[in-house]
């Protein structure tokens, strides 16, 4: 197995009530009820704003050498895979990288232009997180999404760094962070606030 070196960290952005997603999640608005359009409009303005108001964000999240996200984060379909679905981004997805989707239901390698394959991962959380640091080779591992996903590794005590984006909408009901968590011990690293959304970053002391 691969030395680990990297870090296993998680950027999300929530509403200030802590929920990345909203009640009724479809096709249509993947986002369900996020006072919005359904697709994250408000929970992500930040980032189709000015780079260079966000440079060290997404710059820190461009670092990471591989992914792990949910099934509900990689698309709506349920079940098994009925379908040649391939993801909400198109054909170049941007993680240029190997993600790898928890899921009930096996399915080949998905490849993608821009260097992107999404695997799926049916053994779960820890196995996609063995198969991610070998994937990485010592850099930084990213737990993608969705909440549920993220709680899970954090109950496991997997995460090392969490990223919180903490926008200012509350959604009151829907996909909440933390749910499910025992307490963890954070320490704060950095607080930078913007107009749209504020930046935090916690260590997670174990």
């Amino acid at each position: 197995m691969t030395t680990r070196t990297g870090k296993v960290t998680c950027d999300l952005s929530v509403s200030l009530d802590g929920f990345s997603a909203g009640l009724n999640q479809t096709e249509q608005r993947p986002f369900g009820e996020d006072g919005g359009d359904g697709w994250g409009d408000k929970l992500h303005a930040w980032y189709v704003e000015p780079r260079e108001l966000h440079e060290v964000e997404l710059g820190r999240m461009a670092k990471s050498k591989a992914f792990i996200m949910g099934r509900n984060m990689f698309g709506p379909v349920r079940g098994e895979w009925d379908r040649a679905w391939k993801g909400w981004w198109g054909d170049n997805p941007p993680y240029h990288a190997d993600v790898f989707v928890l899921t009930h239901h096996a399915r080949e390698p998905q490849l993608m232009d821009g260097g992107t394959t999404f695997h799926f991962v049916t053994e779960g959380i820890h196995a996609a997180m063995e198969r991610a640091r070998e994937a990485a080779d010592g850099g930084d591992i990213s737990i993608h999404g969705g909440a549920s996903t993220v709680n899970q590794y954090l109950a496991a005590g997997l995460i090392d760094e969490l990223r919180l984006h903490i926008v200012p909408i509350t959604l009151g009901a829907g996909t909440r962070l933390f749910d499910g968590v025992p307490p963890l011990n954070l320490e704060q690293l950095e607080s930078r606030p913007t107009d749209s959304v504020t930046h935090l970053v916690y260590r997670v002391v174990r």
